[in-house]
């Protein structure tokens, strides 16, 4: 389902102005059109039902780790990820137009976002820290609003969006704080070519392909080890793993990795046919340029 003149329309969790946005403007270019959704769910919901063409999720922060909530989604859904990015997470100090940092009393956003910037909060001990449930929701909480003594923690994008004020930039910890987002289609879509990524080692690896997959092995003694070994057999370099319940059958997990290759590389379809013999369940995410 695209709009006319083939704009994309991209499901996304949040607010206008949230940093899955800049995620979709890296991937899909200015002209998409961002569609936002309240809930993880209902971002994978939307592009099952056809209310949008495609669908971007986080999957993990280099300080924060992985959204354990969108690998379980990914299982629960026949989708493909095509493409991937990674976006330089920068919170800014944001609040309506008059409001200055001196009046400033509390201050509004995500709880992973208050944790990422206590330095700040420890050198301004007055101000107080307030959760909320969105970044860029925040910012659109207090332009409307306009709680006296309010500001909100957000991207730059946020406070352009809301018309907002930003008091101070780059107030988090850390500077390497980048979240790496994944691009979704229905199953059988072609890869995307490689998108602009700001990427944590500030190298981009040109060239490269990923793929992703789960699966899961017998509970027995060396089962993992002996699945792995399909890809070191290969050669294949392993750059992630995660494991994740599986559900109805108590401490068993599945298994998501990512490693470098595509798919119908001759090296690459052995490994996965080797793994497929030994795993109980195996499925293949995706396969795409690295970034």
């Amino acid at each position: 389902m695209q709009e006319k003149r083939g704009r994309t329309r991209a499901a996304f969790q949040g607010e206008l102005g949230a940093f899955s946005q800049q995620a979709i403007r890296q991937l899909l270019g200015k002209h998409a059109v961002p569609v936002a959704r309240l809930r993880f769910d209902t971002v994978f919901s939307a592009l099952k039902a056809g209310d949008v063409d495609v669908a971007v999720i986080p999957l993990e922060n280099t300080l924060a780790g992985s959204v354990h909530e969108n690998y379980d989604l990914l299982l629960k859904f026949p989708f493909e990820i095509t493409a991937e990015t990674s976006v330089r997470v920068v919170h800014n100090l944001i609040a309506p137009p008059g409001v200055s940092f001196r009046t400033l009393r509390r201050v509004y956003s995500h709880p992973v976002a208050l944790n990422q910037c206590l330095d700040f909060f420890a050198k301004y001990p007055a101000i107080e820290r307030v959760p909320f449930y969105d970044t860029a929701g925040s910012v659109k909480m207090v332009m409307e609003q306009q709680p006296p003594g309010a500001g909100a923690i957000a991207s730059e994008l946020a406070a352009a969006t809301y018309n907002a004020h930003i008091l101070k930039r780059g107030i988090e910890d850390d500077r390497q704080n980048f979240t790496r987002f994944c691009l979704l289609e229905h199953a059988g879509s072609k890869p995307r070519a490689g998108r602009h990524s700001q990427d944590p080692s500030g190298n981009r690896r040109k060239n490269q392909w990923k793929t992703s997959l789960v699966f899961s092995t017998k509970n027995v003694p060396g089962a993992l080890f002996r699945a792995l070994s399909a890809l070191a057999l290969r050669d294949l370099n392993l750059i992630k793993i995660e494991s994740r319940p599986l559900r109805g059958k108590p401490w068993e997990y599945m298994f998501y990795l990512d490693f470098i290759g595509r798919r119908d590389e001759p090296n690459v379809k052995n490994a996965l046919a080797h793994l497929a013999e030994l795993s109980d369940f195996l499925r293949i995410l995706g396969s795409y340029r690295a970034v």
